[in-house]
């Protein structure tokens, strides 16, 4: 395979996973899958970052991240016990 091929799918694949992350914080239903309204946050948080809070924003919501995907593994773990 060429390189642009792999390099095309590693970034489709990406691309995927992030817009994976979108759905699974139910961003799409409470938007009620307006892209504008996404779009519009996700510019929000990007300012955010960008601003003096930037560092702080960053590590709470990285820690709120953390938190859900240990969670979510927890519960992946629990209920493949039963």
């Amino acid at each position: 395979m060429r390189t642009w091929q792999v390099e095309r799918r590693q970034r489709t694949r990406h691309l995927i996973e992030l817009g994976g992350l979108v759905v699974k914080a139910g961003i799409v239903e409470l938007a009620n899958d307006d892209r504008a309204t996404i779009y519009g946050a996700l510019l929000w948080i990007a300012a955010k970052l960008q601003s003096c809070e930037g560092g702080h924003a960053r590590n709470l919501w990285a820690g709120k991240g953390k938190e859900a995907f240990d969670a979510e593994r927890h519960e992946d773990q629990k209920s493949q016990r039963m």
